[in-house]
């Protein structure tokens, strides 16, 4: 391998992402500041916040060793975004009752994580012009993203099903 090849490989591997593998200037940093822009976008325009609790979910399950640090926060991203994807629940804000629950004191054990967290990052979404482009990029970045945590799909469901046991039942 010559010496130029290597060089480009080095400085690739210096600018990958740690959490999504997304090549960006900057590595880590540089998709944080995606994101960044990405939820400053969604909160100074009220047509793209429409997708924000999604976004937030399936960026932190993407990037769990700065966002999932506990069993409670490891939950509420996977619960989360398991509802938003299977109950249709909303996009904006999420569930009061998956909130209320881990606000309590329930103690929940940290899975294995998947090193495999999906195909589509912050990359695939940035660009998008519009708030239905917007909103149809998030959504195939957080299936991706879901896809990839298909072994911890039985456990979101256990865990949802905690939290509605400790809640109102009308609260679904």
């Amino acid at each position: 391998m010559d010496s130029e090849t290597m060089d480009s490989r080095t400085e690739q591997a210096a600018d990958r992402c740690s959490g999504c593998g997304l090549v960006v200037a900057g590595g880590t940093d540089g998709c944080q500041k995606i994101a960044d822009e990405m939820w400053a976008r969604e909160f100074g325009d009220v047509t793209f916040f429409r997708v924000h609790r999604m976004t937030v979910d399936t960026y932190c399950l993407q990037h769990p060793d700065r966002y999932c640090a506990s069993g409670k926060s490891f939950a509420a991203h996977l619960t989360g975004l398991c509802w938003l994807l299977e109950q249709g629940g909303s996009r904006a804000l999420g569930n009061d009752a998956l909130r209320r629950w881990l606000n309590g004191a329930v103690r929940l054990e940290k899975p294995e994580i998947p090193s495999d967290r999906g195909r589509l990052t912050v990359a695939d979404v940035r660009d998008a012009a519009d708030p239905v482009a917007y909103a149809t990029a998030v959504e195939a970045w957080a299936r991706s993203t879901w896809e990839a945590y298909s072994s911890l799909h039985e456990l979101a469901h256990r865990w949802i099903e905690q939290a509605f046991s400790h809640s109102n039942p009308h609260a679904r």
